[in-house]
C-alpha cells in the first residue's frame, strides 16, 4: 500500500514537472506578430526581441511562406551575426539600420544541419533583421537602400 502511495506521488510530480515544461516553453516562444512592408508587398512576420526567441528565431520550421517572416529586434545598431543551424529552409537575411533603411542582405542563406555552419554577418551597423523565404528578396526587388515599414518596437 505504501509503495503505491510513493508511485502515485512520483507520477504527479512528474506530470507536474512536464506541464510547467510545456507551459513554459510556449510561453517563452510566444512571438507577438506584426506587419512589415517594402512597397506594395507586405509580410506579417513574428517578432524576436527576447534572446531567448532570437536564438530559436526560425529554427525547425518546415515552411515559410512568400508573405511570412521573423523580424530580430534588438536594443541598439551594432554588428549582429546569423547562422542557420537547425534551420530547415533557405533564408533571406536583410539588415535595416535604425531608420529601417537596408544596410545589408544575405541572399538565399542555405540550410546547415552540421555544428560547422556559416556566420552571416552584417557589414554595416543594423537595429534590425528580417528573415524572409530564400529568394524573396531578388524577387520583389529588395535592395541596399530601400526602405522598410512597420512599427517601432
Amino acid at each position: 500500500m505504501q509503495k503505491i502511495k510513493w508511485v502515485k506521488i512520483g507520477l504527479a510530480v512528474v506530470g507536474s514537472l512536464a506541464l510547467v515544461g510545456l507551459v513554459g516553453y510556449f510561453m517563452v516562444f510566444h512571438y507577438p506578430k506584426a506587419e512589415v512592408c517594402f512597397n506594395d508587398f507586405c509580410w506579417r512576420v513574428e517578432v524576436a526581441k527576447t534572446g531567448a526567441s532570437q536564438v530559436k528565431g526560425l529554427m525547425f520550421r518546415k515552411n515559410l511562406g512568400e508573405k511570412e517572416g521573423m523580424l530580430f529586434v534588438f536594443k541598439n545598431e551594432g554588428f549582429h551575426s546569423f547562422w542557420l543551424k537547425n534551420t530547415l529552409i533557405p533564408l533571406d537575411i536583410v539588415f535595416l539600420d535604425k531608420n529601417k533603411k537596408v544596410v545589408n542582405i544575405t541572399e538565399n542563406a542555405q540550410p546547415c544541419p552540421s555544428d560547422k555552419c556559416p556566420s552571416y554577418r552584417n557589414q554595416n551597423p543594423a537595429k534590425y533583421v528580417l528573415e524572409i523565404r530564400g529568394g524573396l528578396a531578388d524577387k520583389i526587388g529588395l535592395t541596399i537602400d530601400s526602405k522598410i515599414l512597420f512599427s517601432d518596437y
